[in-house]
Parts: structure tokens; sequence; C-alpha cells
């Protein structure tokens, strides 16, 4: 039998689903949602027209499945959940930097942050992608602010200034990224790490607020 008929002869949908889903994040990843055609995703999956279609009946619908399926849940397994778990505030962020920094350095290239790569290429372009990578932005802000409002200098600060300071590490972050994609150097993520430990050590936003009586 061709491997590849094999392949596109599945039965278990929700497996087929994924496997789609994990190649199209790949080829966004690399290429782009632009340079990325159904023709290629039917390349690189080995799936029918037929069974692609009928799961995801154009290439936006993909889109936006691998915004809500794959980098939503990235981003809360990279920074969110770390960033919770952490006993400060700091410590979080350092320890997803490092982590970041590792993982970028073990590849052979640096394909930048999937959310701000289609940011980038899709905000503007289409309200429905806009508001699906929003979401996801909104997410992640949330977080940081629920995490800065624990500690000693964020116990002070209103709602306004935690979504600021929230903000304002997500565009560290986002930034560095998009300078090491362009010099394929990690060094960008390392001089933002460091600028954002002495940051919250300033604003007193690196540990855990005391508890109250």
């Amino acid at each position: 039998m061709n491997p590849k008929s094999k392949r596109t002869r599945r039965n278990d949908p929700k497996a087929l689903r994924n496997h789609v889903l994990d190649v199209a994040a790949r080829l966004f990843q690399a290429r782009g949602y632009h340079a990325t055609s159904m023709h290629d995703l039917l390349q690189k999956t080995g799936v029918s027209g037929g069974a692609l279609h009928h799961h995801f009946p154009t290439k936006k619908s993909i889109g936006l499945a691998v915004i809500s399926d794959r980098i939503a849940p990235t981003v809360r397994e990279t920074w969110i959940d770390p960033i919770r778990a952490a006993t400060s505030l700091r410590k979080g962020i350092a320890s997803v930097f490092a982590a970041i920094i590792i993982g970028v350095e073990a590849r052979d290239a640096i394909a930048g942050c999937p959310l701000n790569n289609l940011a980038l290429e899709l905000s503007a372009c289409d309200p429905d992608f806009r508001k699906a990578i929003d979401a996801v932005f909104s997410e992640w802000q949330a977080a940081l602010m629920e995490r800065i409002g624990r500690t000693s200098g964020g116990a002070r600060l209103d709602r306004i200034k935690r979504s600021d300071a929230a903000a304002f590490i997500i565009s560290a972050y986002s930034g560095a990224m998009t300078l090491a994609k362009a010099s394929q150097s990690a060094s960008a993520l390392r001089s933002a790490a460091g600028i954002l430990a002495r940051w919250l050590r300033d604003r007193d936003l690196e540990t855990i607020e005391p508890a109250r009586l």
C-alpha cells in the first residue's frame, strides 16, 4: 500500500484534525500564513482534499484553529503556567526567559514568537484574526496582572497601572524575540531578561505580598 494513501485513510477524526493543526502551525511559523497555501497543507499533511475540507472548509478556519488550539495553549504552557507556579514574579519571568533561550539555541534557526508572528502578519488585514490574536494577548496580560497584584509593589497599583506593567512585560519579551529572530541570536532575549529583572526589583514587583491578618 502507498504510505501516502495509508495516511489519508484515517478513521479517527480528532487525530486527523490534530495532525492538520500541528502541520499548519509549523508551516505558518516557518513560512507565514499568507505564504502557506492549501496545496502546501495537503501535501505536507498527506490527507485528502475531502478530508481536509470536511474539518476546515477554508484556510482561514485553519488559521483561527491554530491560534485557539495551538498558539493559545503554547502561551499558557510557556508563560502563564510558569508565572503562576513560581515563588515570585521575578523568578517566574527569569525561568521563562531561561527556558526560551535554551529552546531557541537548541534549534538551527530562531523563528520568533508564533503569536507575535501572526499578530504582525494578520491583525491589520482581518478582524476575525485580530480578535482571536487579541484574546490570547489579553489572557496573557490578565495572568500577569493577577500576579503583579500579588507583589508588594503591585498591591499598591490600581488596575490601569497593573495593566500597563503587564503590557510592558509582554512588549519587552515580544520585542526581544523579534530582535532575536532578525539577528538569529539570543542576545536580545538575555538583555531583556536582565532589564526586566532590574525593572521588577526597582518597582518592588518581584516578591509576594505578605498575607493580611
